[in-house]
């Protein structure tokens, strides 16, 4: 799984040596030789952070003068206090996380956004499909009761009423759909799906940023102060991030590979992590990466992220996100 409901996190209270111009154009950035910093990861290993892993395993951070540490998130392990705290220079999160911290104090900034659209999907069955908002009404949709707000937004999102809805509390599991105990089910595109695609279940996936849910998710979050003050380790990172996604897009099947041969003992199936990572690829890039580099936005995509952040009790302003570090790589 790779997505955790909201209430689950608690924000705040725990706790280039010159290198050459890389294929991709990059210029050599000036950091202290092997600088030792840490990228927090939102989940536990697998090929959703196939990227980084590229990046580390071809020595690019090394090149640029970083000794990258790769820590693994997972149910007991949030994002943003490490990040807080200064144990990561960097952490991968979500718009609405960010946002949720942000509310209590953190002085986090967005520096990038990885996935273009969001993840979360409704996938349901061919025999009884949900193929837009609307199909949602009369149906049974398995979920954690945590994601209400989620499909709340959704439905407000598409004039859609929710009380039509009969919200199942379920695990984040297949089981309930393939079982018919729901009709659909509220998950991310690249796990349940996968997983029942794995099982030879033919199914069907509704995403919802194609219906006007906009949170950027695998986002990449920095403090303030880091921002101010550590803004070469910052542009080496996301140098380093830039090109092993890129490299990533290029061979997916070997990013699954790679991610096997890199973490053997995450209990990882090849062919799992292979349909993984290959339908990761169209929620992470796009004509704006095309045209703008990879984990780009626009004025125009941060106001909608305001606007269904306000639909989740989420308020925030346009200057969550900081885009000078990602100019800057692309710029180079």
């Amino acid at each position: 799984m790779t997505h955790t409901p909201l209430s689950r996190r608690n924000f705040l209270t725990a706790g280039a040596a010159v290198a050459g111009v890389s294929a991709l154009g990059f210029k050599p950035t000036l950091v202290q030789a092997q600088t030792t910093v840490s990228l927090q990861l939102s989940w536990l290993h697998s090929s959703q952070f196939a990227g980084s892993y590229i990046a580390l395993n071809r020595g690019w951070w090394t090149e640029a003068g970083l000794e990258v540490s790769l820590l693994p998130g997972g149910p007991n392990a949030p994002v943003e206090p490490p990040v807080v705290s200064g144990t990561a220079l960097v952490g991968i999160s979500a718009a609405d996380y960010t946002a949720a911290a942000v509310a209590e104090g953190a002085p986090f900034k967005i520096l990038g956004v990885a996935m273009q659209k969001n993840p979360f999907v409704i996938a349901s069955l061919p025999a009884n499909p949900v193929n837009e908002p609307a199909d949602l009404v009369g149906k049974r949709i398995g979920m954690a009761l945590a994601n209400t707000p989620v499909l709340q937004a959704l439905c407000s999102l598409n004039g859609v009423d929710i009380n039509g809805i009969d919200i199942v509390p379920t695990q984040y599991s297949a089981q309930p759909l393939l079982a018919g105990e729901v009709d659909c089910l509220l998950c991310w595109e690249t796990d349940l799906p996968v997983a029942m695609t794995m099982q030879g279940v033919d199914n069907l996936t509704m995403l919802m940023a194609d219906h006007g849910y906009s949170v950027h998710s695998q986002t990449y979050i920095a403090t303030e102060d880091t921002l101010a003050n550590r803004r070469a380790e910052l542009v080496a990172l996301m140098s380093g991030e830039v090109r092993g996604w890129e490299a990533y897009r290029a061979d997916t099947d070997a990013a699954a590979a790679l991610t096997l041969e890199m973490y053997p003992d995450a209990g990882l199936d090849l062919e799992t992590q292979k349909l993984q990572a290959a339908r990761q690829v169209p929620l992470m890039f796009s004509d704006l990466t095309d045209a703008n580099g990879f984990g780009w936005w626009t004025d125009e995509t941060v106001a909608a992220n305001i606007e269904t952040l306000a639909l989740l009790g989420r308020t925030v302003t346009p200057d969550l996100w900081d885009r000078s570090i990602l100019e800057e790589v692309h710029a180079a």
